[in-house]
């Protein structure tokens, strides 16, 4: 089953026209995706403060369907799979909530875990696999 995260959309997320700037959709997934490792109970801090483990977005993907606006609620989705040892994707889906929900975006990541000291892949760690496979 899905995270779903919930958010209003704000001025600063927005450009001149009023409307969503399409790199804004993609910090609204990160902060989705954020919240739902904390809500699986990965400290973030501790995480990526800590260890010699990073996981960076390897390759993103959206595909815009409908505007976003000041002010619009919005509904996240954050759907993690499992691609290798080393690697996962997450799916997210943005819908506008109103009196019918209406799907607005479809955005998609790849993260790989890599350790700093070797530069090179390494699996996924632990608390971070047990989120993915869930």
């Amino acid at each position: 089953m899905p995270f779903l995260h919930t958010r209003t959309v704000r001025l600063a997320d927005t450009d001149a026209a009023g409307v969503v700037f399409f790199a804004r959709t993609l910090a609204l997934c990160h902060e989705a995706y954020e919240e739902a490792l904390a809500q699986a109970g990965l400290d973030l801090k501790q995480f990526l403060g800590t260890a010699d483990v990073i996981v960076p977005i390897a390759k993103s993907e959206a595909e815009y369907l409908r505007p976003l606006h000041c002010g619009d609620r919005l509904k996240i989705s954050v759907t993690p799979s499992r691609l290798s040892p080393a690697s996962f994707a997450v799916a997210f889906e943005i819908t506008k909530v109103g009196p019918t929900d209406k799907l607005a975006a479809r955005v998609r990541t790849e993260h790989v875990a890599t350790s700093l000291a070797q530069r090179a892949r390494i699996p996924l760690p632990p608390a971070l696999a047990s989120w993915v496979d869930a």
